[in-house]
């Protein structure tokens, strides 16, 4: 069965919805308020947190956004959203590609560096859309424009099945995030990054002596089992423990529940959850007293410091080469997904493969601070892709 054949015939056509959407801007950033100690997702807000050199778009929940637009020639506009951990890496490969600089600007794209074939005259976008068969346009502009829209992994992976999107950006498996189904197999999951996700404290919790934690006492903390930071170590202060985490519906939260207590849907006592990493980086640093997880890209925040974790016998420590936050059995590691739905066609493939090549993971996942694949597991995504079909053959 081909590709096209494979598509969604349901709901509303998902090729035709999305190819008949028009040139919007590019990263929508919609942010989350801190919700009370419930589960219940924080209110989104407007936010310009994580930044975007794009033109801000309506937000990811904005109805709005999801009515396409008639008459637009060629292919229509690439759109992904989702988690606040895959968005830094989306967002920057976005960027890239509706820059879409040309060859001869090696310092933006030193394609020969990576071991990409001779894209003659083509600019960065034109050469990766060209390699699934799509023709540049006669202008500078890339083949077809990419949107990065911020919001949650379920929001993600609900809206590329629904035919909102075309890529869900998600940090958590899609079997957690729809636990309900009965089938994933219209799912195609893309696996870009991989992101080991660290424990934080307020810095002055750091300061004061704490630089790490064992399993136990992580799980004791989000159980509401440990209020005191003395209950840990006698040496720190004689404080309460602020317990933070993410709102239901983040992949993030979902992720640290699956590995943390083997159920995706375990319930946890914290103080506040947050909508965003952003959000929750900023609360644990404006803090004197906080714990929390957190993803890889939001460590450079000012007032937060990793900890280790000790689990099941060893202690995993940020920057450690032997046991670092990238080793295979570190506990709170998890793979960063964009998710297709019934097939991937050739606008998602290009967008995708790019992140997937030597030039993707250095410049797009490396400096956002995520863990970059190796070889075999950036070969075993490749295949899941179309065949290449270039268009300069």
């Amino acid at each position: 069965m081909t590709q096209d054949d494979k598509r969604q015939s349901g709901r509303v056509s998902r090729r035709k919805f999305i190819l008949g959407t028009g040139t919007a801007g590019a990263a929508a950033l919609a942010g989350c308020s801190s919700s009370g100690g419930s589960d219940t997702p924080a209110e989104t807000e407007a936010d310009d947190d994580g930044g975007s050199s794009n033109t801000p778009a309506p937000s990811d929940d904005d109805e709005s956004e999801e009515t396409p637009m008639q008459n637009q020639s060629g292919p229509g506009t690439l759109r992904s959203g989702g988690s606040s951990t895959v968005y830094p890496p989306a967002n920057t490969a976005s960027s890239y590609w509706n820059g879409n600089r040309p060859a001869s600007d090696s310092e933006y794209w030193p394609w020969e560096e990576y071991g990409l074939d001779n894209p003659e005259e083509y600019a960065l976008a034109d050469y990766f859309a060209g390699l699934y068969g799509i023709e540049r346009r006669d202008d500078a502009n890339p083949p077809f424009p990419w949107t990065v829209a911020l919001s949650h992994s379920g929001t993600g992976v609900r809206k590329v099945r629904d035919g909102l999107v075309d890529i869900g950006n998600s940090s958590g498996n899609v079997q957690d995030e729809l636990p309900d189904r009965d089938s994933y197999e219209d799912f195609v999951d893309h696996v870009v990054a991989v992101d080991g996700q660290p424990i934080v404290v307020s810095s002055e919790i750091a300061d004061a002596g704490l630089d790490g934690i064992t399993g136990q006492q992580l799980k004791d903390l989000y159980k509401g089992r440990i209020d005191n930071w003395q209950e840990i170590d006698s040496s720190l202060p004689d404080r309460e423990v602020l317990v933070l985490g993410r709102v239901t519906g983040s992949g993030t939260r979902t992720s640290f529940v699956s590995n943390v207590f083997n159920d995706p849907e375990a319930e946890t006592t914290v103080a506040n959850r947050y909508g965003q990493n952003q959000r929750l980086a900023q609360a644990i640093a404006q803090a004197d007293n906080a714990i929390s997880y957190l993803a890889l890209a939001f460590l450079d925040t000012d007032g937060v410091s990793p900890i280790s974790l000790e689990w099941e016998g060893t202690t995993y420590t940020y920057g450690d080469d032997q046991n670092g936050l990238d080793s295979r059995s570190y506990p709170l590691s998890r793979d960063l997904h964009m998710y297709t739905w019934q097939g991937t066609d050739n606008r998602e493939a290009a967008a995708i493969y790019m992140c997937l090549t030597d030039f993707g993971q250095d410049t797009f996942v490396a400096p956002n601070d995520y863990f970059t694949l190796g070889e075999s597991r950036r070969q075993e995504q490749i295949e899941k892709l179309p065949d290449q079909n270039p268009v300069w053959e």
